[in-house]
């Protein structure tokens, strides 16, 4: 039996690394046996990457297209609403008044 995978391009996702441990959120732009791709930012400045992009000043930001290599990968989680508690889309858009996908470089229409 086979069991489907909930992942798509286009995705919000956060990325759970270990050696050396990071916890990444992006838009996920391909998934593979040997990785995955993704264009994002450390969540280490998550508090300086909502400031910064309320403010406008998005050259700051850090955003990176990565492939990371499954070994490295603990978990990967689609960014949702969990328990009540929003997602980190939904933090960001409520934050700086900016969609999620567009600012991540997608096009603003899909998730």
């Amino acid at each position: 039996m086979t069991l489907p995978i909930p992942f798509s391009p286009g995705d919000l996702v956060v990325a759970v690394l270990h050696s050396p441990r990071e916890r990444l959120w992006g838009r996920l732009l391909g998934l593979e046996a040997s990785g995955i791709a993704l264009r994002g930012l450390d969540l280490a400045s998550w508090e300086e990457v909502l400031r910064l992009a309320r403010s406008g000043d998005h050259d700051q930001i850090a955003l990176g297209t990565r492939f990371l290599p499954m070994h490295r990968l603990e978990v990967l989680y689609l960014d949702e609403l969990s328990s009540g508690v929003p997602s980190l889309g939904e933090t960001f858009r409520d934050r700086t008044g900016l969609e999620p996908g567009h600012f991540l470089g997608g096009d603003p229409e899909t998730r």
